[in-house]
C-alpha cells in the first residue's frame, strides 16, 4: 500500500467516524462512465462543498489495495446494481495536487509528480521494467496485474490558482495531464478518471486544454448535481439530529440551485451546515476555510460596471451574466462577466442557468459582500455607499424631503427609461438605495400580516440600536395612500412581539404632467413586546 498508488482507505474511514452524510450515490454515477467514452470526468465545485471527501470516498471504493466492504455496506451505493461489479476491483492512482507544492518550486511540479509515481509503481509492481517513461510504466503495471487504474485527482487546479506558479510551470503540468489523459494509452490504462477542483479545466483558446474530459461545474453540474453539496432532506436530517432550526439553516446556507433533469434542486455548502449544527451557531464560516483570495480583490478589478454589479447583488437583485468567455484561470480576465463567472465557481454567487443570471445565495455570503463593499475603490461605489448611509440617516431623523430626493436620484440613475414607470422597477430601486442595510438589518419581503403583505421589512440585528423599518411602495399613487394601507392592513403585526420602535416608510412615485416626483412619508410607532 503506497501514498499515491493503492493508498488504502484511511481517509474515508476517518470521514465515516465523524458525522457523515451519505453521498455514496455519486459512485453509481461514476460507475456508469467506466470503460466508456465518458470515462474522464472533471467535477469542479466551490470550497466547502466536500470535494476532498468525495475524492477519498472514490479512492476507497475502487482500490484493490484495501478491503472497504465495511465502510460501504450500510451506504446507498451498496443497494445499487453496479456495487459488486466495481468495489475493490481496480488499481487506484490518487493525487492531491496541492500537497505536491510542499518543499518544491512550482517549476518542479510536473517532473516531481512523474518521479514519485514511477517510484511507487516500481514498489507496488516490482516485476515491471524500470525502463521507459511514466506512461510505459503504467501500461506495464496494467499488463502484469491484469487490472486497470482508476485515477483520482484532487485539487487538480492548484497550479492554476497559485499566483507563484509560472505560465511555463502550468504548461508543463497540463502537458503531463495531456500525456496521461489525451492519448491512446488512456483506454489501455484507465477505466475511469475522477478529477476535482474549484475551477473547470483551463481553456487553450476557446477549447479545454484537455478536451477529452466531460466537465461538471457550479455552472452546469449535470448528473452530479445532487452530490455537489447537501440537499434539503439531508439538511433536515442534520438539523433534527442536532436539534437546530432548519429554517435558519436554510436562510443562512441555502441559495445554490441547479437544474437536474426537469426540476431544480436546492444545494447547501457542507462545511457551513455541519459547523452551524455542531456549534448551534448561525454565522459566517466562510473565512475559516481559507478561501483562495478575498472577495474585495475581485470586485476591485478595473472593469466597467463591476462595482455597480456588486451594489445590485448586495441589494438582493439578480444581474445577467455571460459565462462563456471565462478562461478558467485567475489571470485572463477580459470583462466584468469573466470576474462574475469566477465568483460563481468560487461559491460567492449562485448561477441561474434558465435566466443566465447571478445572485448572492444566502446570508453567509452576503455578509462577505457587505464587509467587502466598504473597501471597494470604485469611485461610483464609494459615492453610493455614502449616499446610502445618508438615506438611512434621513429616514431615522424623519427628513422626508431629503429621503425622497435620494430615492429619486437613485431611480433616475439606475432605471432604464423603458422600465422606469414600473412598480417592480421601483421596488428594485428601493432595495438598491438601501443596499448597505446588511450592516444593521435583516431584510424580509412580502411578509403576511393576516390582512395583506408588507412590501419590505428591515429588522434590526441583535445589539443594533436602530428602529425596525416597514417600507410600503406606491407607483402612480400618493404617499398618503401607502401609509394608509400600512395601517389599514395592520402590517406592523408582522413584528408582533418585537417590542421596539418601528418607522413606517411610505414611498411613492407619481407620474404627472409636472414631471416625475418621488415622495416619502415617515411615521414612528411603538411595537408591543
Amino acid at each position: 500500500m503506497g501514498i499515491y498508488i493503492n493508498p488504502g482507505n484511511e481517509g474515508f474511514n476517518e470521514i465515516r467516524k465523524g458525522e457523515y452524510v451519505d453521498k455514496s450515490g455519486l459512485l453509481s454515477v461514476v460507475n456508469r462512465t467506466l470503460s466508456t467514452d465518458r470515462r474522464l470526468s472533471c467535477v469542479s465545485r466551490a470550497r466547502r462543498f466536500g470535494k476532498s471527501y468525495a475524492a477519498q470516498m472514490v479512492a476507497a471504493y475502487y482500490s484493490t489495495g484495501c478491503d472497504s466492504e465495511d465502510l460501504f455496506s450500510d451506504l446507498k451505493i451498496s443497494k445499487d446494481i453496479s456495487y459488486r461489479e466495481h468495489i475493490k476491483k481496480y488499481n487506484v492512482l490518487f493525487l492531491d495536487i496541492a500537497g505536491f507544492f510542499c518543499g518544491i518550486g512550482p517549476g518542479e511540479l510536473a517532473s516531481n509528480i512523474a518521479t514519485v509515481l514511477k517510484r511507487e509503481l516500481f514498489q507496488e509492481f516490482p516485476y515491471i521494467s524500470k525502463e521507459g517513461d511514466l506512461k510505459e510504466c503504467l501500461i506495464n503495471a496494467v499488463r502484469h496485474s491484469g487490472r486497470q487504474f482508476i485515477a483520482v485527482i484532487d485539487e487538480w487546479d492548484a497550479p492554476i490558482r497559485l499566483r507563484n506558479c509560472t505560465e511555463e510551470a502550468q504548461y508543463e503540468y497540463l502537458e503531463l495531464l495531456r500525456t496521461l489523459f489525451k492519448s491512446q494509452i488512456t483506454k489501455q490504462v484507465f477505466a475511469g478518471v475522477y478529477m476535482t477542483g474549484i475551477l473547470p479545466i483551463k481553456k487553450d483558446g476557446s477549447q479545454s486544454a484537455i478536451s477529452e474530459f466531460r466537465e461538471y461545474s457550479m455552472l452546469f453540474p449535470g448528473e452530479y448535481a445532487p452530490y455537489i453539496g447537501l440537499l434539503d432532506e439531508e439538511v433536515k436530517d442534520v438539523c433534527e439530529s442536532y436539534g437546530v432550526s432548519f429554517e435558519k439553516m436554510k436562510e443562512w446556507y441555502n441559495g445554490y440551485e441547479f437544474n437536474y433533469g426537469e426540476k431544480k434542486i436546492a444545494v447547501y455548502n457542507i462545511n457551513s451546515v455541519m459547523e452551524a449544527a455542531y456549534n448551534n451557531a448561525f454565522r459566517s464560516y466562510w473565512r475559516e476555510t481559507g478561501a483562495a483570495n478575498s472577495l474585495m480583490d475581485y470586485i476591485n478589478m478595473d472593469f466597467d460596471s463591476l462595482g455597480d454589479s456588486a451594489e445590485k447583488l448586495l441589494a438582493g437583485l439578480e444581474i445577467p451574466v455571460k459565462v462563456s468567455g471565462f478562461a478558467n484561470d485567475l489571470v485572463s480576465f477580459r470583462t466584468a462577466d469573466d470576474v462574475l463567472t469566477m465568483l460563481i465557481h468560487f461559491g460567492y454567487l449562485s448561477y441561474d442557468e434558465d435566466k443566465s443570471s447571478v445572485h448572492i445565495p444566502n446570508n453567509e455570503v452576503a455578509l462577505e459582500f457587505a464587509d467587502a463593499i466598504h473597501g471597494v475603490k470604485h469611485g461610483d461605489t464609494i459615492k453610493r455607499v455614502k449616499e446610502c448611509d445618508e438615506l438611512f440617516s434621513a429616514i431615522f431623523n424623519g427628513e422626508e424631503e431629503k429621503a425622497a430626493n435620494i430615492f429619486q436620484k437613485v431611480h433616475m440613475e439606475e432605471s432604464s427609461m423603458k422600465y422606469y414607470n414600473n412598480e417592480q422597477a421601483l421596488r428594485a430601486v428601493i432595495k438598491l438605495a438601501l443596499f448597505t442595510y446588511r450592516d444593521r438589518y435583516i431584510k424580509l419581503e412580502e411578509l403576511d400580516s393576516g390582512l395583506g403583505y408588507a412590501d419590505i421589512v428591515y429588522i434590526p440585528k441583535k445589539y443594533e440600536n436602530v428602529p425596525a423599518l416597514l417600507v410600503e411602495l406606491k407607483y402612480d399613487d400618493s404617499v398618503e395612500s401607502a401609509i394608509s394601507q400600512i395601517k389599514k392592513k395592520n402590517y406592523p403585526a408582522v413584528l408582533n412581539g418585537y417590542g421596539g420602535d418601528m418607522l413606517l416608510v411610505g414611498i411613492s412615485y407619481e407620474k404627472s404632467d409636472l414631471g416625475k416626483k418621488h415622495c416619502c412619508r415617515i411615521e414612528r410607532v411603538k411595537l408591543e413586546p
